[in-house]
């Protein structure tokens, strides 16, 4: 479809440079009141240069009429000649035939637009100037709501030195969020502490808890997974998470092993992967260990394009093991691309703020915030 819209721009700039074809001369209208001959503008086009209607109006006999024509022609030639002179200094003397292909450049464009794919019609987001990722390493945390700011300043205590926030996504379990916030962002980061935003989006149509099977991917997985990378993306952006941050999609634990699911699976997690670094952003990929991280390898030893950049694996032994993982081999993921959730639904207390979260051993880039 490329080639065909390259095509339709190369006739249309052609039909510029090709040669003008005069206008033929319009009839005279027979009627009481005289109208003088069209004259031919520089753009192909007509223009009607009116008689002296004076004349025209003392016209009560042929020799009237006659006296009108007359000076009706004298006028138009005189006429045409000042315009085509005027136009020709103005423009130059291919400037009709430019103006003419306007209107034809301008379908070619529109055609091309149109034939770009997928993600890029009236709210397509535009790509954000590349930087550099920002990674962190130490332990983080995640909870389903994001805390409060005083919850916040209180765990500052803690041992934890980076938060996961749910800032988007239609599968998310706590969807109002209402300590979310740029203005939270902003103060949270000013605390100290860094950030990993989750986007828990559609949900692989074998998905394994039930709760998420309404959110399945639909029939066109491709679309689906552009659509909603553009999603995430305007949602981060609006929270002012910058460029080069990290966005992480939550895929739930899902039967790998259906070829089916997984192959539709894959499709939407790729194109999401895709869309989203077309963006200027990171993407990041979190699933179980033994499902969706274990697929994820699978296609890395394949040779399949655009998989995840960060990858955030939950296999819950209690202790952090960044390094060590036997769904992942020993150099995927490598260097500071990993984070591992190592334990989940645990309740803990910093400055008398308890809450209950799930832990995360993290080395890997973390978002950046727009001052």
């Amino acid at each position: 479809m490329a080639v065909r819209a390259a095509a339709l721009f190369t006739r249309a700039m052609d039909a510029m440079d090709a040669p003008e074809t005069p206008a033929p001369p319009a009839p005279r209208r027979r009627t009481g009141r005289r109208v003088s001959r069209l004259g031919t503008r520089r753009d192909g086009g007509r223009t009607r240069i009116p008689t002296r209607r004076r004349d025209s109006r003392r016209a009560g006999s042929r020799d009237s009429a006659r006296d009108s024509r007359r000076v009706g022609g004298r006028v138009g030639r005189r006429d045409r000649r000042r315009v085509g002179r005027r136009d020709s200094r103005r423009f130059g003397p291919r400037a009709g035939r430019r103006v003419l292909a306007v209107p034809a450049v301008v379908a070619v464009l529109a055609v091309v637009v149109l034939l770009a794919g997928p993600g890029q019609g009236a709210r397509a987001v535009a790509p954000a100037a590349p930087t550099t990722p920002r990674s962190f390493a130490g332990r983080a945390f995640d909870t389903c709501d994001a805390p409060s700011l005083a919850v916040m300043r209180a765990w500052r205590a803690s041992p934890y030195g980076a938060v996961g926030v749910y800032f988007g996504g239609r599968g998310r379990g706590c969807r109002a969020q209402p300590q979310l916030t740029p203005g939270w962002v902003a103060s949270v980061h000013a605390l100290g502490w860094r950030l990993l935003p989750l986007f828990v989006g559609s949900q692989a149509p074998c998905v394994l808890a039930e709760a998420k099977r309404k959110y399945a991917i639909g029939r066109t997985p491709w679309t689906q997974g552009t659509s909603e990378a553009g999603e995430a993306v305007r949602a981060a952006r609006a929270l002012g998470i910058d460029a080069a941050s990290p966005l992480y999609l939550d895929m739930e634990a899902y039967r790998s092993d259906d070829a089916d699911c997984a192959a539709t699976t894959l499709r939407f997690v790729r194109a999401w992967n895709r869309e989203v670094r077309r963006l200027g952003y990171l993407p990041g990929f979190y699933s179980s260990a033994d499902t969706g991280v274990r697929h994820m390898e699978r296609e890395r030893r394949a040779g399949t394009a655009d998989l995840p950049a960060v990858m955030w694996f939950a296999r819950w032994r209690g202790l952090p093991s960044l390094d060590v993982e036997a769904a992942l081999a020993a150099t995927a993921w490598q260097p500071h691309a990993r984070i591992h959730q190592y334990a989940g639904n645990v309740s803990e207390s910093y400055g008398g703020r308890r809450l209950r979260i799930d832990r995360s051993a993290v080395d890997a880039p973390v978002a950046r915030i727009r001052p």
